[in-house]
């Protein structure tokens, strides 16, 4: 009889929302449409949280920012950004009713970075010039961190699980790339259609251009990490095809750069270059560098080429043109603001999220281009790096540094331990993605949108829970157990 009653109201329930809604959709309203998807959603974060973050992953190259569609000044990419914050809210609770991490995660260097990273931004939220702006941008850092980093340490655990965060995120790009080069070829594929044919998905062709760059070494990784199927094998070797024309249409001077510098990286691996050696390189480099600086500039300075050809020869040697190229100028511009900024309150910055509100007066008449501007409309410090410290000041800059330099030493050492396998050559990989953004990082920023922070702490959280997983010492009595058995 209970049960009865219970369906009784759940009809009930049923029937006034589906006459509501009828009623509205009469009157031109459908955002109760939205409602049973709500459901769907909020029923899969309480019992199926890991299918949920599955359904981010794969949205996340396809979700776009509201803020283009509505009157409000409200910047949120969506469907993710309000699931992340939902995700968020769950794991809190979750950890609240009983431990989810073990001691070894927290113990963890780049864990521990992660958390006096928060804190730093906590702290430095309440100095800010604008605190609501930095409190905003402490929410969002942790819906990226704890959803993306710490839930996906867990998720991890199953390895199977790297394989279908990596393809699904994929298959959401390659939905985008498809979309970007119909769209481009509408206008002939030229330059100038290629700085926005990627809209709503993403802002311009820069950001556009570094997730490609990210991804493009993990589908080579897929390829060779597995003895796959002929179907499996064809559809890989398509998607490095149509990745590689989508890079060169992004007409995307950074990503090209960095895609360069991972291939460098990988013939160091591929060789086995002794790290002694490298260093060894990089200091004559560097005082090459210190003693001919003048020259350098010199140099630069007469570098005439622009980006705006279809030449990729001059388009790359546009690249050091700081004589005449805009975007280039406009760089040094943001960048030399940044640094006024740090100088201006040196230890806790001028609050996260704020650089866009107070870099203006800090520009220099001198350094303005024709696309400076004083209301902070075309993007903020254009650095990973510079932007922390304008930001948060030298321990804000210090910190994401650190981050860096630690989730690149702990991802090489890993590789270098790990028994040959699948693993371990998309391991490399991840590295290699990574280190295409953490270079593009010095000329751009994008980790405060979910289309970099989420593949990027998500390969984070891959060589973390690999590096906890098979420790060093495990790794050579395992070596040593297989060499008795032989």
């Amino acid at each position: 009889m209970k049960v009865l009653l219970n369906m009784r109201w759940f009809y009930l329930f049923a029937v006034l929302f589906l006459t509501a809604n009828m009623y509205l959709m009469a009157q031109g309203e459908i955002f109760l449409n939205a409602v049973p998807l709500g459901l769907i959603l909020i029923y899969t974060a309480f019992y199926h949280l890991d299918k949920l973050f599955l359904f981010i992953v794969f949205f996340t190259p396809l979700s776009f920012n509201i803020e283009n569609y509505v009157s409000a000044n409200v910047g949120l990419f969506v469907p993710t950004e309000p699931l992340l914050f939902g995700v968020l809210l769950i794991i809190f609770f979750k950890q609240l009713k009983s431990n989810l991490f073990e001691s070894a995660f927290f113990k963890h260097p780049i864990t521990i970075l992660f958390i006096f990273q928060l804190l730093w931004i906590f702290i430095t939220a309440m100095t800010s010039e604008y605190p609501i702006v930095s409190f905003k941008f402490l929410l969002m850092k942790m819906w990226f961190i704890i959803p993306i980093y710490f839930f996906g340490y867990l998720f991890f655990k199953d390895e199977k699980n790297i394989f279908r965060f990596i393809w699904l995120f994929i298959f959401g790009l390659t939905i985008v790339v498809l979309y970007t080069l119909i769209n481009h070829a509408s206008y002939g594929f030229n330059e100038a259609s290629g700085h926005w044919v990627m809209s709503p998905f993403f802002k311009d062709h820069t950001s556009y251009g570094a997730i490609l760059a990210l991804i493009y070494p993990v589908l080579f990784g897929l390829l060779f990490a597995k003895k796959n199927g002929p179907l499996v094998r064809l559809i890989l070797i398509t998607l490095i095809l149509l990745f590689a024309i989508a890079i060169a249409l992004s007409y995307t001077r950074a990503a090209w750069l960095s895609l360069v510098g991972a291939f460098l990286v990988y013939l160091l691996f591929r060789f086995k270059i002794h790290f002694k050696y490298l260093a060894g390189i990089g200091v004559m480099g560097i005082v090459y560098i210190a003693f001919s600086w003048t020259a350098i500039m010199h140099n630069l300075e007469r570098n005439q080429s622009e980006h705006a050809t279809d030449n990729i020869d001059e388009r790359i040697e546009s690249m050091a043109n700081i004589s005449t190229d805009a975007s280039n100028l406009e760089r040094l511009n943001r960048w030399g603001s940044a640094i006024r900024l740090w100088e201006e309150r040196p230890i806790v910055g001028w609050g996260p999220g704020t650089y866009a509100m107070v870099y203006a007066p800090f520009q220099l008449s001198s350094s303005k281009t024709v696309i400076s501007t004083n209301a902070g409309i075309l993007g903020n410090a254009h650095s990973e790096y510079l932007g922390p410290l304008s930001e948060q000041g030298l321990i804000g800059m210090l910190l994401i540094i650190m981050l860096v330099i630690y989730i690149l030493y702990i991802g090489i050492t890993l590789y270098l331990r790990l028994p040959e396998g699948p693993l371990k050559t998309l391991l490399l990989t991840i590295i290699l993605g990574l280190i295409t953004y953490f270079a593009h990082g010095i000329l751009n920023n994008y980790l405060d949108t979910d289309k970099a922070t989420i593949p990027v702490w998500g390969f984070t959280a891959i060589i973390v829970m690999l590096d906890i997983k098979y420790p060093k010492n495990k790794i050579k009595k395992g070596l040593q157990t297989q060499a008795k058995i032989d």
